[in-house]
């Protein structure tokens, strides 16, 4: 075992796939999994014949490799990822290079990368999204470090990446953790289309009656138009899976408790900690948790009632009604999202480029949209665009659909339908949109039990009242 152009750990489906996406584009892999059955299994089966070998140590991995020596890791993040990094620790050598290519936490990717750099070892976090279709046939890659690292492995992640127009789905991030920032952010933005695309559809199936066929032929039509993405596209192939043994919609027999891996919820914290508003998004990860309490919400829905689910509106209208305020809901979360990064960038100092990341997500990653182009080219005509709300085209977007918007959250409220997080989008568009809100009363009450202090709006300075005299 000599001569393997990269290493790989990390045998679970997102591995392998990628391990084969590399091998198809013409590298030779070494592949490593703790669990030897894994590994057997794997080069017995999906890896036969092909330029695929296997170590069964850190160590052979290693010394089966080119140098520099590059491998990529393909872990569960947090704790497995840092004792992967000790196994190979004494047999790494200055110049090797270390990839990360789970979904860890940014502020992990940092203090590995400094830990590393200060030893003479190359560290990339590099976010890759997609999934397990992704990883096999061209996923979405953002790695973030050393430029140096990323210029070792550039032509890799452009054969294996995804390609739009010619284009491959990869380009540089910026340094230390900003890849595994970026991913996050994309996962948050994405935990917003998801809510968004699964209140719509409670919508449509408990407040209009539409069974699964009849979904179906809504969300294709809909993914002909302004929404057309991925998750529309795959949510209109859910509703035509039936279940063999009920013979009943499979997605009907489906427990409604969402799971999540907390990159969303680091992206609230995040957001907080940066004081950037991501309503939508933060709201997509609550109505997540709310829906793990199944029991709780079982035992409230027998004593706490509510209006009947009836809808007695105009029927054929509020569907394409729906389609807009979707759409508008969508620009926010995005919209949230992008000044987000903006936001990081400044602070973190990764000098990030909102439109390579635009054009980077257009393929391959779970959020690409047929309106990523639109939001490429926002930023790269106005690079200092404080957010996206304002930029031409989505302005003319909102404001063509908000009527729509309005329309629609005013049935959902009279059905008693939950919309958290388009109900935050449009209230996040209303609020960025008011010249003056009620602050003004907060800072009033702050001052009068803390002599927090106030501005004025008619001179300069800082003012405090003594309001119980």
């Amino acid at each position: 075992m000599t001569g393997c152009d990269i290493g790989l750990i990390g045998l679970a489906v997102m591995g392998q796939n990628l391990a084969l996406n590399m091998e198809r584009n013409g590298y030779r892999v070494a592949v490593f999994n703790r669990t030897q059955a894994t590994t057997a299994s794997f080069m017995e089966r999906r890896a036969s014949g092909k330029k695929i070998v296997a170590a069964h140590s850190p160590k052979e991995l290693l010394e089966g490799l080119k140098k520099p020596r590059v491998v990529v890791l393909m872990v569960k993040a947090g704790p497995a990822v840092d004792e992967v990094i000790g196994d190979l620790r004494p047999f790494l050598e200055p110049g090797d290079l270390l990839m990360d290519g789970g979904n860890s936490h940014f502020q992990d990717t940092e203090r590995r990368f400094q830990e590393l750099s200060s030893q003479g070892i190359r560290y990339l976090g590099v976010g890759i999204s997609g999934g397990e279709e992704g990883a096999l046939w061209g996923p979405s890659i953002m790695p973030g470090g050393d430029p140096e690292a990323y210029r070792l492995v550039q032509s890799l992640f452009e054969a294996i990446a995804a390609k739009v127009d010619g284009e491959p789905c990869v380009t540089y991030i910026g340094p230390r953790g900003s890849g595994h920032y970026v991913k996050m952010i994309h996962n948050a933005i994405e935990y917003g289309d998801m809510e968004l695309i699964a209140e719509s559809y409670d919508l449509l199936h408990r407040g209009l009656g539409l069974e699964a066929e009849e979904l179906r032929d809504v969300f294709s039509k809909w993914n002909e138009g302004p929404l057309s993405s991925y998750l529309i596209e795959i949510t209109a192939e859910i509703f035509k899976r039936v279940d063999t043994e009920t013979g009943r919609p499979l997605v009907d027999l489906i427990l409604d408790r969402a799971q999540q891996k907390g990159t969303g919820r680091w992206t609230s914290q995040n957001a907080f900690d940066l004081g950037v508003p991501t309503p939508t998004l933060t709201a997509a990860v609550e109505a997540r948790m709310l829906s793990a309490r199944k029991a709780e919400r079982l035992k409230a829905s027998t004593i706490l009632g509510g209006p009947e689910i009836t809808f007695h509106g105009d029927r054929p209208a509020l569907i394409p009604a729906l389609e807009k305020a979707l759409y508008a809901s969508k620009i926010c979360s995005y919209a949230q999202g992008m000044a987000l990064l903006k936001s990081a960038s400044d602070a973190y100092g990764y000098n990030l480029k909102l439109d390579s990341i635009a054009r980077i997500w257009r393929g391959g990653c779970i959020i690409r949209a047929k309106f990523l182009d639109h939001i490429r080219t926002a930023f790269r005509d106005d690079p200092d665009l404080p957010n996206l709300l304002v930029a031409p085209f989505f302005r003319e977007a909102l404001l063509a659909t908000q009527e729509a918007w309005r329309q629609v959250l005013e049935a959902a409220i009279r059905l008693a339908i939950p919309t958290p997080a388009m109900s935050a989008s449009l209230a996040y568009f209303d609020a960025y949109r008011s010249a003056r809100l009620p602050a003004n009363l907060i800072q009033a009450q702050r001052d009068f039990f803390g002599a927090h202090t106030y501005e004025r709006i008619d001179r300069e300075g800082i003012f405090h009242t003594d309001w119980s005299k």
